[in-house]
């Protein structure tokens, strides 16, 4: 549905990443979609709907039960100068093709000499909250942000939803796109003429003085809706939404962390080893005497995720311990 007088698009995520899939087609040939029930069913999240009947069977292909399989087609497809998106249907399933993910498509630049680029995006679902239970919550995208010679992105809004597809195909080497499942119902507008967006910089979504709130993906909203709810305590919270992972802008959220002298990082992940202590690191490394409080870290309990709702929402990152967190920090200093 569109909004003529202000050129806006109303949709949801999902809508806006099927559009970003659909504009990609049809800009270029060899752009192709592949993955298991992409095709007949529409995807398992209703992603690919109409696709099928849009595009036919030799560009919206549905695949065998095997990540493995299909993920090495997709690396053989961009070495054969095709441009493939191919989804993984959770981002558990991925560790299947983590064999062809991290040690063919990575490395293969670099292991045949710089003759060959594998211009391959794999799109997948990651994430908790929806009462998927343990074999289809993790949020795994900070595991693979460990990797060099692969791109790491986040899409948390429907802009960066509909823009960084385009971006990713264009570029010559891996991109890993995951979609938090718990946003593709968000509700929202686009410019009629929104377009690719850059995959390589993070965003201050919200400015603020008294502490920096970096985050990503479905909990960068909770740290928006907790950053509203500080505001009006007077406490002004700076909200940074990463987007990429690897590379990771770190400048960004350096620069806001210098200027607040405070940063709690928001992250669905397991807190060990976890993407927000790589940035807990960093900024230890570069800005620690502008600190005036210890950096903080809320992420997911350590268990495996739950069945039920309550269960659930309990081991995920709130909106409550957010603003707790941050009040006990500003507070911190006296």
């Amino acid at each position: 549905m569109t909004n003529s007088d202000k050129g806006l698009h109303k949709l949801t995520y999902r809508e806006a990443v099927r559009e970003a899939i659909r504009e990609a087609m049809h800009k270029d040939e060899r752009v192709f979609l592949m993955g298991e029930d992409v095709g007949r069913y529409g995807g398992c999240f209703a992603v690919s709907k109409g696709l099928l009947e849009e595009f036919g069977s030799e560009r919206i292909r549905d695949t065998p039960l095997s990540e493995s399989g299909f993920v090495g087609a997709g690396i053989g497809a961009a070495l054969g100068g095709m441009r493939p998106i191919v989804e993984v249907m959770t981002v558990n399933f991925s560790l299947l093709a983590a064999d062809q993910i991290l040690n063919t498509a990575a490395v293969y630049l670099y292991m045949s000499g710089g003759q060959f680029n594998v211009p391959l995006v794999i799109r997948m679902a990651t994430g908790g909250g929806r009462q998927l239970a343990a074999q289809h919550s993790r949020s795994l995208e900070g595991w693979y942000a460990h990797i060099p010679g692969i791109k790491v992105v986040c899409p948390a809004t429907l802009e960066d939803a509909r823009g960084m597809l385009w971006t990713a195909l264009q570029d010559p080497d891996p991109v890993l796109i995951f979609e938090n499942a718990g946003l593709y119902n968000m509700e929202g507008t686009v410019t009629a003429t929104a377009g690719p967006v850059d995959i390589d910089r993070a965003r201050v979504c919200r400015a603020g003085k008294d502490i920096t709130i970096i985050s990503y993906s479905a909990s960068l909203h909770k740290s928006i809706e907790a950053a509203a709810i500080l505001a009006k305590e007077g406490i002004e919270a700076e909200v940074i939404d990463l987007r990429s992972l690897r590379p990771l802008d770190e400048q960004t959220f350096l620069n806001s962390v210098a200027a607040s002298h405070r940063a709690l990082i928001v992250d669905e992940g397991c807190r060990s080893g976890s993407i927000a202590a790589e940035i807990a690191a960093r900024i230890m490394e570069n800005v620690f005497y502008e600190l005036d409080a210890p950096v903080a870290r809320l992420c997911s309990v350590e268990v495996p995720m739950p069945y039920a709702g309550h269960l659930e929402q309990a081991v995920l990152p709130q909106v409550d311990q957010i603003v707790n967190l941050v009040r006990k920090m500003v507070g911190a200093d006296g």
